[in-house]
């Protein structure tokens, strides 16, 4: 007797809940919420990605999409994180998702393919800097100086020699190459020991801003016809410039190029909440822009700039559906 009213309530508490999952739309089953792998609290990456979290919830939380912002290694942790499944999206250097999508000796043993683009966000400028009395003025000039090309495998370290590669230029000829931080490098230049050196950082970076105070210095222009030997090789290089006044003794505009910040997803990520994510991100570009000063350059015109890994099919409908993208 037991046993049979045993049997009766587990027929009874499977068939209750058949009914519900029959009752629950397909679209709730899918995964709505997400995670961004955004870098260093301190940086740049986290406040982008706390921006498209608080945006994700004024406009998207009817759809039931939540985006929660998460502290990590930045780039090359970034995408190992995707490779991994840890997380959803990442906020990484765009010559980073290139190493990692195509695979690159020392960095990524092996391809990561599940990381596809979202959209460029805002640039990180290569500048050049050299003690005024060097007499450095122009990347040809940097052949037989001393000069500091960032940490080993670091992404400075990258952009200094895939620069002077367009300018025939190779480490050994420079009478010396110093594996430099940014920190170590603005001190090597305040006391002689450096003639110029490579910085990968945003416009105004403090650690340029004090060498220029400390010592006279110029920003190396990178331009002419090299750059668009650069380009067409490294495709995720953009066009930039540095404003006049935007360091000490440096008065006027002076041309260079950058790598551009932006923001991947996973392939398993589905589609339609990629397109929402992005298209609530330029529909609320003021909130985005709050977040920090380097997100004013932010723009849907120029979110495919320096995209050098396939889209995500939920970001490839959103750009064709704007006649950004054929």
């Amino acid at each position: 007797m037991k046993k049979s009213k045993l049997f009766i309530f587990n027929a009874i508490m499977i068939a209750v809940v058949s009914v519900a999952l029959l009752a629950v739309p397909a679209s709730a089953a899918k995964r709505r919420y997400v995670s961004i792998a955004a870098g260093w609290v301190t940086g740049a990456y986290f406040p982008m990605a706390g921006a498209i979290s608080r945006i994700a919830w004024k406009h998207l939380k009817d759809k039931g999409i939540k985006v929660t912002a998460e502290s990590s290694g930045a780039s090359v942790a970034n995408a190992k994180l995707i490779g991994a499944g840890d997380t959803d999206f990442a906020i990484l250097q765009n010559d980073i998702a290139s190493y990692a999508y195509n695979g690159k000796e020392g960095m990524f043993a092996k391809p990561i393919k599940d990381l596809l683009g979202v959209c460029t966000l805002f640039p990180e400028h290569v500048q050049v800097i050299a003690r005024k009395d060097s007499k450095i003025k122009s990347i040809g000039d940097l052949k037989g100086k001393k000069v500091a090309i960032g940490p080993v495998g670091s992404g400075t370290m990258e952009n200094a020699a895939q620069i002077l590669e367009a300018w025939g230029i190779s480490f050994d000829d420079l009478a010396k190459a110093e594996q430099l931080t940014a920190s170590q490098s603005a001190d090597y230049i305040k006391d002689g020991r450096l003639d110029a050196a490579f910085f990968t950082v945003a416009l105004g970076a403090a650690v340029i801003m004090d060498t220029a105070l400390m010592v006279p210095t110029d920003i190396v222009p990178v331009e002419g016809p090299n750059v668009e030997k650069l380009i067409k090789k490294y495709p995720f290089y953009a066009k930039q410039t540095v404003p006049g006044k935007t360091y000490k003794n440096n008065d006027t505009d002076i041309q260079t190029v950058s790598v551009m910040a932006m923001l991947a997803a996973s392939r398993t990520i589905e589609a339609d909440i990629v397109y929402a994510i992005i298209n609530a991100m330029y529909s609320d570009l003021a909130q985005l822009k709050k977040a920090h000063a380097k997100f004013q350059e932010i723009s849907m015109e120029t979110g495919l700039v320096g995209m050098g890994i396939p889209l995500h099919p939920g970001a490839e409908k959103f750009f064709k559906e704007k006649g950004l993208l054929e």
